[in-house]
């Protein structure tokens, strides 16, 4: 049996490429609608994927019997009709037991080692199933007899170059977003701490996290270690306030109450109390310590907002960075910076592709 996979705008426009290459005796096995591309979450291509087969065996017998007569009764001919359906729903059962066996496990695939060694250690890093299955079938096309973890390096070397930029400041006030815990308010310590003492820029401070008053006292002794200003906006008004005071200042760094993730109200209140537009940068920071089905939800929530790059922060805490991946894949946008300890400014990195792909590939420790 010949079998062949499609990938096409239409299903009229697959059935085109199927009877062309298989001819009329082609069965369709499967249909799959594919979506790819996206901004945001937004303008998503939509196309079909459609694996079909033709059995060599049938068409040869065929040909061997044109041209004779038919003997064959009516009754032999329902027969086999009956017994054709039969096979047919008994292959669609089968079929339908696959992929449902394979949704429920996610994991199903298997390759020959090295490769599955691989694919093994990219879910273990929590790199989700598709995206490791997509990896592997682009080693299986480019490896031959290469070195396959280099060959898979260098994919993913390439995967995080096309959204990894420069981490640079562009705008004047820079905003970090994100859910409770993350590590906000150090963050911003260590961005302003480099931006004065190695950038040589005049910074500031303003808080918007007035729900938990040692925010406010640990950002004002970051302000008086490094001498610089810091206001404290409770409202819209406030915060518009700020912003004209500080004008002057070369980057005004803000920070922003962390809560729970799931509250759909949070995103609703950070665009009520901030100009996350005029003259802004905006960064979603997140734990990679977060696991990374959670890491994808919280981006979900974030996603309208204007987000520039991620910040990830508590690096020297965790074991498994395959999460990354994840959100660059599903947001396309790259990493500013990682953060890996508590002392400021040093522990904070503008890590490269080829950093975040070996983070990704790391031969961790089995749980």
């Amino acid at each position: 049996m010949k079998m062949k996979k499609y990938t096409a705008d239409t299903m009229p426009e697959a059935m085109i490429q199927i009877r062309r290459e298989l001819g009329q005796d082609a069965v369709i096995l499967r249909t799959k609608e594919l979506t790819s591309g996206g901004f945001f979450g937004l303008f998503k291509k939509k196309r079909i994927e459609v694996i079909a087969a033709l059995d060599h065996q049938d068409l040869n017998s065929r040909s061997r019997n044109e041209g004779k007569p038919a003997i064959s009764s009516t009754m032999s001919l329902e027969k086999k009709e009956t017994k054709q359906a039969e096979t047919d729903i008994s292959a669609e059962i089968a079929a339908l037991k696959k992929e449902l066996s394979s949704a429920l496990s996610n994991q199903t695939r298997h390759y020959a080692l090295p490769v599955q060694g691989l694919y093994d250690r990219l879910l273990h890093n929590e790199v989700h199933p598709q995206i490791a299955s997509g990896l592997m079938e682009r080693l299986l096309e480019e490896a031959s007899s290469k070195d396959v973890e280099q060959v898979l390096l260098n994919t993913l070397v390439k995967r995080f170059e096309k959204v990894q930029q420069p981490a640079q400041f562009d705008k004047k006030f820079i905003h970090l977003v994100g859910p409770t815990g993350v590590g906000k308010t150090t963050t911003i310590a260590k961005l302003a701490a480099k931006s004065a003492l190695v950038d040589k820029k005049r910074v500031a401070f303003i808080t918007t996290d007035t729900y938990r008053i040692a925010a406010i006292d640990q950002l004002r002794t970051y302000a008086k270690i490094l001498e610089v200003p810091l206001e404290v906006a409770y409202s819209l008004e406030d915060y518009q306030a700020a912003r004209e005071k500080l004008a002057d200042y070369d980057l005004v760094f803000i920070d922003t109450a962390g809560r729970n993730f799931k509250d759909s109200t949070y995103v609703k209140e950070l665009e009520r109390t901030l100009d996350l537009q005029h003259e802004a940068e905006t960064y979603l920071t997140l734990s990679i310590t977060t696991r990374a089905s959670d890491l994808s939800e919280i981006y979900d929530q974030f996603a309208h907002l204007p987000i520039k790059q991620f910040i990830f922060t508590k690096l020297d805490e965790a074991s498994r960075y395959g999460g990354i991946l994840n959100l660059i894949q599903q947001a396309h946008i790259g990493v500013a910076y990682l953060t890996h300890g508590q002392d400021v400014p040093d522990d904070i990195i503008a890590p490269s592709a080829s950093y975040l792909a070996k983070r990704v590939m790391e031969a961790t420790a089995r749980a």
